[in-house]
């Protein structure tokens, strides 16, 4: 995906290329794509089905006591954020992981039918029944996670390993493994433009954000 004469996948490149502690980068990306990639600093390994697979290919050549996992959907990475990052969990020995995330502004409610059960959209579709709210949740305690996620790789490699094959499947994060084998994570707060681009709304304003960066 193009985004501002690069793709996508380079703008966070750039932004690990230019931490002084980033000794190496492993991209997980579909079979065949390889060859786009450039830079003798790069390994490059065959992503899989899901997120799970795709982190567990990367982590296979991983030999570094510390790893940091960024979506390359986060685009507009920037080098502070995953020094940051990487300071928060390096001041607590005891800790297994650090995240990247922001507090949750909006009022969250808990709807009776799961949005995954959803045909589509509510608002692009009559196709679903009226959705009922079943509770609103504090958002005081609410921290929305993003990436990078950094790990003590043996930290991590352990949540994996503790994890049940359903379970490592299912996660949408590495963090989540990692707090259910026992570990500690700590949040080291993200700026909010570390957005992610799933739709082609998010693409525009991480180019009106790029530009405004020059």
């Amino acid at each position: 995906m193009p985004l501002a004469g690069r793709p996508l996948v380079e703008w966070s490149i750039a932004a690990l290329r230019a931490v002084p502690s980033v000794r190496s980068i492993v991209v997980a990306c579909p079979p065949g794509h390889a060859h786009e990639l450039g830079g003798d600093d790069l390994g490059v390994v065959d992503g899989g089905a899901t997120r799970a697979r795709s982190v567990a290919n990367a982590l296979a050549i991983v030999d570094t006591e510390l790893v940091a996992i960024h979506d390359a959907a986060r685009p507009l990475l920037t080098p502070e954020l995953v020094e940051g990052t990487i300071a928060t969990l390096a001041a607590d020995p005891e800790a297994g992981g650090a995240i990247a995330a922001t507090p949750v502004t909006d009022t969250i409610k808990r709807a009776a039918t799961p949005a995954a059960k959803l045909s589509t959209f509510p608002h692009q579709s009559g196709d679903n029944p009226p959705i009922s709210v079943a509770g609103t949740v504090d958002r005081g305690e609410l921290w929305a996670a993003q990436t990078p996620q950094v790990f003590r790789v043996e930290a991590l490699r352990r949540a994996l390993a503790a994890a049940g094959p359903a379970a490592v499947e299912a996660a949408t994060d590495e963090a989540m493994l990692v707090e259910a084998a026992g570990g500690r994570v700590l949040i080291h707060p993200a700026p909010p433009e570390n957005l992610k681009v799933t739709t082609p709304l998010d693409l525009r304003v991480a180019e009106l954000l790029l530009a405004a960066r020059g």
